[in-house]
């Protein structure tokens, strides 16, 4: 199926307030088949324009789009992407790379400058991004239903009762490592990523670039999070900060083993540990530990992004507890729940106290 994008972003300051726009036509350049936008905090135009390319083909991807006709007023992004010009800037270099990744998914991607009259439709999506409007009308005639990326506050499910804009977090677990290749108890101790490891890591940071929207980044102080979390902060330029509290359960000696070892080692106390949250791992902690200190993370991103998305990076434990407090549920929760390596949750805290759990373990980006 052919598909024109036509993408655009923008920066109230070069750098300043940002935001990006991009739409999907069907081949007629009159049936809208998608839209994207969404705010990128401070930035560059460039780095918007950019932005905007990436929601764009992504969202022609999500179309099933096969050909895509690129339309941008960015002379820039344009010529870099068509290979004519060379890109030198490093905030640019992540940027067209995750771009140059997503075209190489079609059969055929062609670029075009329009002048910036002729991208209207993009400019004042990316526009309304940057004033924060939640979804502009769509004009276009014979436009249809839109996909739209999330906006910064997003609006409560009709049926929770819930009030006011949600802090969102979007809760990733790392990429692979040696241990979670034969399931072993990973705590605090610290693998590095595999060589597949470091590839759902880029394939998690380039679907969320996609979306944007994204705040702030978070990352447990562990290798294997951080790891993943700079490839995140690297495709959204964003900054990475570690939060000592999203560290791992400390497994204490069943560090390394696996479920039937800590068994046969522990039989008694392992069937205890499972039983109840508060029985720790000899040496390590319990998970109602891991709950109060992930409890009071929540409760500081709660206070420093009210409305905002947030990208938290950790691992099972600390992303289970998370959903278990959106849903407020039992622990048995960290038991029956499976979490995928790279996977991605999505826990909503309203400032009424209210929640919502929107996405469990999807791994979509990876397929």
């Amino acid at each position: 199926m052919k598909v024109i994008v036509e993408a655009d972003g923008g920066s109230r300051g070069n750098p300043g307030t940002a935001g990006y726009g991009a739409v999907v036509f069907a081949a007629d350049h009159a049936t809208v088949l998608a839209e994207r936008f969404a705010g990128i905090g401070v930035a560059t135009n460039n780095v918007a324009e950019y932005r905007g390319l990436i929601a764009g083909l992504t969202a022609a991807a999500d179309v099933g789009g096969t050909e895509v006709q690129v339309r941008m007023d960015s002379k820039l992004v344009v010529e870099q992407m068509s290979g004519r010009w060379k890109v030198k800037h490093p905030d640019m270099i992540p940027l067209h790379g995750q771009a140059a990744e997503l075209a190489r998914g079609f059969d055929r991607v062609r670029y075009e400058w329009i002048p910036r009259a002729r991208n209207a439709h993009a400019d004042r999506l990316a526009n309304a991004a940057m004033d924060g409007t939640e979804q502009p009308a769509v004009e276009a005639a014979g436009a249809g239903p839109a996909a739209v990326a999330q906006p910064a506050a997003p609006p409560p499910p009709g049926w929770t009762g819930a009030r006011g804009p949600a802090t969102r977090l979007l809760l990733l677990r790392h990429g692979q490592t040696p241990l979670s290749i034969e399931r072993r108890y990973s705590g605090r101790g610290n693998p590095e990523l595999t060589e597949l490891g470091r590839e759902q890591a880029g394939r998690a940071a380039q679907r969320l670039a996609g979306k944007g929207g994204i705040a702030a980044i978070v990352s447990s102080p562990l290798g294997r999070a951080q790891a993943t979390a700079t490839a995140a902060g690297a495709a959204l330029g964003l900054p990475v900060t570690v939060l000592d509290d999203l560290t791992e359960t400390d497994f204490g000696e069943w560090e390394g083993l696996t479920f039937t070892e800590a068994a046969q080692r522990d039989p008694d106390l392992h069937r205890r540990w499972l039983a109840d949250s508060a029985v720790p791992a000899p040496g390590g902690e319990s998970f109602a530990q891991v709950r109060q200190r992930v409890s009071a993370v929540r409760d500081d991103l709660l206070a420093a992004y009210p409305g905002q998305n947030v990208l938290v990076v950790s691992h099972v434990t600390p992303i289970k507890t998370l959903l278990q407090l959106a849903l407020d549920v039992g622990p048995t929760l960290l038991y029956r729940l499976h979490l995928d390596l790279a996977s991605l949750s999505i826990a909503e805290f309203y400032p009424d106290g209210g929640t919502s759990v929107r996405l469990v373990n999807d791994t979509g980006h990876l397929d």
